[in-house]
């Protein structure tokens, strides 16, 4: 099934619309749950992997001349918007639900302060979270929600050039607990040959 790219559009400073030097594509594993076995993203980590993810984007140079997509859920998503916003990076959002379902899915389930940390990205955006039902209609019988999302998010990023993209995952190389997760990015990204760039958190700690 085709996936059409999402419609967004920033405008530079004369007017036109932008067009990034790069597309910085992040897919990455949400905080674990409480008692996962065996851990893959345990709470205490995350300051770790914010470092690496920030590391990554500073030896990307990343700025204001690129654009950064992902969905924004708890753990990884949301460290490597963080990261892209502190450096100017224009940020946009696109998620399988309507923004609280996805909320309620994929942001809360962290607990501690994501909610808030989502929220403040929010209000950062130049452009809203954009929701997969309303931008693609309804979801087909024959696909998942999370997989429809992935190919979006790739589609959307390829848009602009396949030479242009640069897919960041924080990723352990298993399995995911479930459809649609970073494996399936992963494993779609390759099929475009494009490059990647692999935080393992098998050694990351």
């Amino acid at each position: 099934m085709s996936i059409q790219p999402a419609t967004f559009q920033t405008l530079d400073e004369s007017g036109h619309a932008w067009q990034p030097r790069r597309v910085l594509l992040f897919s990455g594993h949400m905080l674990d749950a409480p008692n996962r076995t065996p851990p893959r993203f345990p709470a205490e980590k995350t300051a770790l992997a914010a470092q690496c993810i920030a590391g990554k984007l500073d030896e990307l140079q990343a700025g204001s001349s690129d654009l950064a997509i992902t969905q924004g859920a708890n753990g990884g998503d949301i460290l490597f918007a963080e990261a892209c916003l502190q450096r100017g990076v224009k940020l946009q959002l696109l998620q399988p639900f309507a923004e609280a379902e996805f909320i309620e899915n994929s942001v809360t389930p962290g607990h501690a302060d994501w909610l808030q940390r989502y929220q403040a990205i929010a209000r950062q955006l130049p452009n809203p979270p954009l929701a997969a039902p309303t931008e693609l209609g309804p979801l087909p019988p024959d696909m998942n929600a999370y997989e429809r999302c992935n190919l979006w998010l790739l589609a959307s990023g390829l848009a602009y050039g396949p030479e242009k993209l640069v897919f960041i995952c924080l990723w352990d190389g298993g399995g995911g607990d479930g459809p649609g997760g970073t494996a399936h990015m992963v494993a779609e990204v390759q099929k475009q040959h494009g490059q990647a760039i692999w935080l393992d958190t098998r050694t990351l700690w």
